[in-house]
C-alpha cells in the first residue's frame, strides 16, 4: 500500500499525553516521580529577578563620585524600602541635608565608585509552574519542572492565543454550523470553557471576557476580529503570551468554517468535564499547535495508545489546508508515486482525495494534513 509523511493534527477521543512542565529559568522542583497531580497544583517554583533601578547617588548630592561610600547609609546587599534615605549629606550644622531616596522596594545591587550611582534591585518575582491536567509525574528534569502524564480526550486547535487555561467544558451551541454569537454567553459560563460552532466574532469574545470565561474554543474567527482583539497585525511570531483575559483555540481556520463534525461530536460527549487548553501556536519551524486536553480515567476496557504517527495512506482523513478547497475534509483515495505537473508547471507529488460532499480532487500533498484519530 502506498504511503507518506505528512504535518498532522490530532483529534484522538482517548490516549496518553504527556505534558511537560518547565520553568523560565532554573529553580526548585516540588513534585516527584509518582505524584498524583491536579491541574492546578504547583509542580515547579523559582524566582525571577526583579528588574534595575539607577538612582545616580552623586548627581542627587552633589558629591564628587569617587566620594560616594562616605555618604551611603546603606551597604551592597542590604535590603532597603521605598521612601527610605540610602545616602545623605552632613549638611551644614546638621541641617540643609541633601538626601537620595530609594524610588522602590529592593536591594542594593552595586554602588560604583566611577559613575557615582547605586543599582538597586527589585524585589524578586515568585514563578509557579502548575500541573495544567490531572495526572502523574512521570518524569523529573532536575532544577526545571516535570512530566504530568494523563489519560483522555487530546485535540489539536489550527491558531490559538492565549496561554493556558482550565475550566468545565460547555458546548453552547446546538450544531457544528452554528455561530457562537453574543447572545448564547451569560453569568453562568465565569469559569468555563465554552465550545461554539463554525465562527466566534468580536462582540461574542469581548462579551466572554467580562464575563469571566476562561476560554472559548470554536471553528473559525475573521482575521480582522483577531486583528480588533489583539490591537496589532499578529504576523509570524509564537502566540500564547497574550494578556487578553481568555484563551481561544480555533480547530478549522479563519473566516466563517463549520468545527469538524467528529471535533464536535467528541466535544459535545465531554460536556461538563475539567478541560485543559493552550493557545500557544507557532507555525514556521518547532511547530507547536494550540490543544485541548480532557482528562478522564482510563478503564479496564480502554487500550493507552500513544499519538499515532502522521502516516498518509489509503483512507487517511485529512484537511485541506489551501486554497481552492480551504477547509474541506475528506479522505485520501490513491496515491501516486509519480510527480505530476501542475498548472504552474512545478513538478510535485500529489493525492487524490474524497471530499466530504462526495467529489474528488487532486492536490500537491503539501496542501493537506492528516487528522489523526
Amino acid at each position: 500500500m502506498s504511503y507518506a509523511y505528512t504535518p498532522g493534527l490530532s483529534v484522538a477521543s482517548a490516549t496518553t499525553v504527556r505534558s511537560v512542565r518547565r520553568l523560565p529559568l532554573v529553580g526548585e522542583v516540588v513534585s516527584g516521580i509518582g505524584n498524583q497531580v491536579k491541574a492546578e497544583d504547583i509542580v515547579a517554583k523559582t524566582d525571577l529577578p526583579g528588574n534595575v533601578r539607577i538612582l545616580n547617588v552623586a548627581n542627587l548630592l552633589s558629591i564628587e563620585v569617587a566620594e560616594i561610600n562616605e555618604y551611603m547609609l546603606k551597604k551592597e546587599g542590604d535590603l532597603v524600602a521605598q521612601n527610605e534615605i540610602v545616602a545623605e549629606t552632613k549638611g551644614l550644622f546638621g541641617v540643609f541635608k541633601s538626601q537620595a531616596i530609594c524610588p522602590t522596594d529592593g536591594s542594593i545591587e552595586s554602588i560604583s565608585q566611577i559613575t557615582g550611582q547605586v543599582l538597586i534591585r527589585e524585589s524578586s518575582i515568585p514563578v509557579a509552574v502548575r500541573g495544567y491536567v490531572d495526572g502523574t509525574v512521570v518524569e523529573t528534569l532536575p532544577e526545571e519542572g516535570v512530566v504530568v502524564e494523563t489519560y483522555g480526550t487530546y485535540i489539536q486547535g489550527i491558531f490559538g492565543v492565549g496561554g493556558e487555561a482550565v475550566g468545565d467544558l460547555d458546548v453552547i451551541v446546538d450544531n457544528a454550523s452554528s455561530l457562537l454569537t453574543p447572545n448564547l454567553i451569560d453569568d453562568s459560563h465565569r469559569g468555563k470553557i465554552i465550545v461554539g460552532g463554525s465562527m466566534v466574532n468580536l462582540e461574542a469574545i469581548q462579551l466572554a471576557i467580562e464575563k469571566n470565561v476562561k476560554g472559548i474554543v470554536c471553528g473559525g474567527i475573521s482575521d480582522k476580529d483577531l486583528h480588533d482583539l489583539l490591537g496589532y497585525e499578529l504576523g509570524i511570531a509564537i502566540t500564547g503570551s497574550e494578556d487578553l483575559g481568555i484563551t481561544l483555540v480555533v480547530t478549522e481556520g479563519f473566516g466563517q468554517i463549520d468545527m469538524a463534525q467528529r471535533t464536535f461530536d467528541l466535544l459535545r460527549q465531554r460536556q461538563d468535564m475539567q478541560t485543559s487548553i493552550n493557545g500557544a501556536t507557532q507555525i514556521r519551524a518547532g511547530v507547536v499547535r494550540p490543544e485541548i486536553i480532557i482528562p478522564f480515567e482510563e478503564t479496564e476496557s480502554a487500550k493507552r495508545a500513544e499519538v499515532p504517527v502522521n502516516v498518509l495512506e489509503i483512507g487517511t482523513q485529512v484537511r485541506v489546508i489551501r486554497e481552492p478547497h480551504f477547509g474541506n475534509l475528506g479522505k485520501v483515495s490513491a496515491l501516486p508515486t509519480e510527480p505530476q505537473q501542475l498548472e504552474s508547471e512545478a513538478k510535485v507529488r500529489v493525492l487524490e482525495i474524497t471530499l466530504e460532499n462526495g467529489a474528488q480532487t487532486v492536490l500537491p500533498r503539501a496542501n493537506v494534513e492528516i487528522i489523526e484519530v
